[in-house]
């Protein structure tokens, strides 16, 4: 199994991103995550005052991986109502390129409404932005798989005799494309036709049960039926909130946040929920609740629980 961090990008210093992702590279982890909202969701509601400290998530992942030499980098997950796709393919391209191959494209169809309304997107109904999110996932795996340049006709976005240049780092492996959400109808049969990761979101409320992930897997195996894709094409992750604790007091502060089967308590109790994620076929898990900058938590963290899997 791999792990990686989601590394937070908002209300925090740049010098504290750095420190994480230095630890992180220097250590036995695998990869890094930043996410992409231009005002932090959650926030105390002083609009100015946050976005201030809201890295743009592209921008901050495209740095990183001028950083780095063998951390995995990604976004989880881009808002696709912020950029147009072909646009994004090509930002994609490029950081795939100067990294050797290790980007991985996330993205998701949008939600935060108020981030919209303050930089002047346009902010449809849920169904739009799906109808929108699948068109996109469809032009861009057009893009990223055909070697000669690509005419797209959709209801929303369209593409003539384009390019993806400068192209995969490696045309042989793709850059993957993670659909992010797992909404059952729409989500998770956008993965099964364009997608080639999925990720189970411990922040999105469902928690982090086992029970909950099968479930959704189950979804997502039955879109792949119905499309004649194999589901063993689709690597499945986890972004998971998670924190090491003796108190229970805290842990069951953190599970009451963020929804039962959040993984929080003592070290024994987290190796042995990971165990149970490894054992029903996941392949890498994204850590968040690490602070960032805290480069001794790092350190420990890895101490204690990613060399039980080493």
């Amino acid at each position: 199994m791999d792990f990686g961090v989601q590394v937070n990008v908002y209300r925090v210093a740049w010098d504290d991103i750095v420190a994480s992702v230095q630890a992180l590279e220097a250590g036995g982890w695998d990869s890094v995550w930043f996410a992409d909202h231009h005002i932090p969701p959650g926030g105390g509601g002083n609009d100015a005052e946050e976005a201030k400290t809201a890295f743009e998530g592209l921008a901050a992942i495209a740095t990183v991986a001028g950083m780095t030499k063998k951390l995995r980098l990604g976004n989880l997950v881009l808002g696709n109502t912020y950029r147009n796709p072909g646009h994004t393919a090509l930002i994609a391209a490029t950081i795939d390129t100067v990294s050797e191959g290790r980007f991985t494209l996330g993205i998701g169809a949008g939600w935060y409404e108020r981030e919209h309304e303050a930089y002047g997107w346009n902010f449809p109904s849920m169904k739009e932005r799906q109808d929108k999110f699948e068109e996109a996932c469809e032009l861009i795996r057009s893009l990223f798989h055909s070697r000669e340049p690509v005419d797209f006709n959709g209801t929303y976005y369209q593409l003539d005799h384009a390019q993806l240049s400068p192209g995969n780092f490696d045309d042989s492996k793709p850059i993957p494309i993670m659909v992010g959400g797992t909404g059952p109808k729409r989500t998770l049969r956008t993965l099964a036709r364009y997608g080639d990761v999925m990720n189970l979101d411990g922040w999105a409320g469902g928690g982090m049960s086992l029970d909950y992930y099968k479930y959704k897997a189950g979804i997502l195996e039955q879109h792949c039926e119905d499309c004649g894709r194999d589901p063993a094409e689709i690597r499945r992750t986890l972004t998971m909130p998670c924190l090491v604790t003796y108190d229970k007091a805290r842990a069951d502060a953190m599970i009451q946040e963020y929804g039962e089967g959040t993984v929080a308590g003592p070290k024994q109790y987290v190796i042995d929920r990971i165990g149970e994620f490894q054992d029903a076929g996941i392949s890498e898990i994204m850590f968040g609740y690490l602070p960032t900058g805290k480069v001794s938590l790092l350190q420990r963290f890895e101490a204690e629980i990613i060399s039980a899997f080493r």
